[in-house]
């Protein structure tokens, strides 16, 4: 049918458009931020790519329900802009006509955005969480950078240094502060290397410095020189942690229904749902009346997605204070758009703007003139 053909081609070639915006976006504001850390010294400069690819993942399902609204509504609005909403209309075609072809281009995307959010996300939040777990159960010595000050894992010694090789076996100019009690130590190289024992431990093995000792109040100073000094590095052990529930299997968050896990699983069946109804949104908001201007309807729809992804939000916070059973929480926001759905199209069908316009009584016409113009 050429509705459902011209209908799905425009609707095509708008989301391409959209999802490659909002993507290159979102994978520019994230690889800035990450940059941003690593720099800092907070990621791994190894694993900036995989984190992108992880955040990208985590973020999909919200492009791909955003791109539905937004493409639908371009669609539409353009449509009504060219007049040729009319001229569907007077070939007997109303609003509730392109329900059915919307709904045949959004369900394929709405199933992915299911898939996705239900086990791909969960997976990509899993292996992000891991990649920094093994970030920060780094060795001391490998978490330096040349020119930075870092703490070590116990958080009572402090390293600097001029320069690494790249196998990160050997160290230039030195510089280590620790305190130990009441007594501050502090030792400066001019370069040393990195050792493994027999026993597994690993010594940075400093050549050619001097070690000061101080007590708390300054007192009991001494002086050392030496050619070669020990210093044990120093190795986070790794504890059991719970996974956030963003990181937790569907099935897993089922099987523990805490509070949070439901508020994720909330979130987890909201996206699909959300990707369901908004195209139908967008149909009856794309509607143009020249009196108000082209841009009036993009604004408003823009201001009903960010109600309703605020309420999805505040409904996922209340679910963790107990303040809303999930039962309730899971439908209510849905069922509010839908009612408002209906009522859309049910004002947009039933009496057009200019219908309505014409039955307003006018100034100087006689109540005859105005009964025919009602007629």
């Amino acid at each position: 049918m050429l509705l459902r053909t011209t209908l799905r081609r425009e609707l095509g070639n708008h989301a391409g458009i959209v999802f490659a915006t909002l993507f290159t976006i979102m994978v520019t504001t994230t690889l800035i931020r990450l940059l941003g850390n690593a720099a800092s010294g907070n990621v791994d400069t190894a694993s900036v790519l995989p984190m992108i690819a992880f955040a990208s993942i985590n973020y999909l399902p919200n492009l791909l329900v955003l791109t539905l609204y937004v493409s639908t509504l371009m669609a539409f609005t353009r449509a009504w802009r060219d007049s040729e909403m009319v001229i569907w209309q007077a070939s007997g075609l109303g609003l509730t006509a392109w329900i059915r072809p919307v709904l045949g281009f959004s369900m394929p995307l709405v199933i992915l955005v299911g898939l996705i959010a239900m086990a791909l996300a969960p997976w990509a939040n899993a292996q992000r969480d891991e990649y920094q777990r093994r970030f920060n159960e780094r060795e001391d010595v490998s978490q330096l950078a040349a020119g930075q000050f870092r703490e070590s894992t116990g958080a009572n010694r402090v390293f600097f240094i001029e320069s690494l090789n790249e196998d990160q076996t050997e160290v230039r100019n030195v510089f280590v502060a620790q305190q130990r009690g009441d007594r501050l130590t502090v030792v400066a190289s001019e370069g040393g290397r990195i050792e493994t024992r027999p026993d597994g431990e690993r010594f940075l093995v400093l050549m050619n410095g001097r070690r000061y000792d101080a007590g708390a109040d300054g007192g009991d100073f001494r002086l050392m020189e030496f050619e070669g000094y020990g210093v044990r590095i120093e190795r986070r052990r790794s504890a059991t942690a719970v996974p956030p529930a963003k990181a937790k299997g569907t099935l897993d968050l089922v099987r523990d229904p805490t509070t949070r896990n439901l508020a994720e699983l909330l979130w987890r069946i909201g996206l699909p749902v959300s990707a369901l109804l908004l195209p139908l949104l967008a149909i009856p908001l794309a509607s143009v009346n020249p009196r108000m201007g082209r841009s009036i309807n993009l604004v408003v729809a823009m201001l009903v997605y960010v109600v309703y992804s605020n309420l999805l939000s505040l409904m996922q916070g209340w679910v963790v204070q107990q303040r809303i059973s999930f039962g309730l929480a899971v439908w209510i926001i849905h069922a509010g758009l839908l009612v408002l759905i209906v009522f859309l199209f049910q004002r947009k069908t039933s009496m057009p703007l200019g219908r309505w316009w014409r039955r307003l009584p006018r100034p100087g016409v006689s109540r005859q003139r105005a009964r025919e113009a009602r007629a």
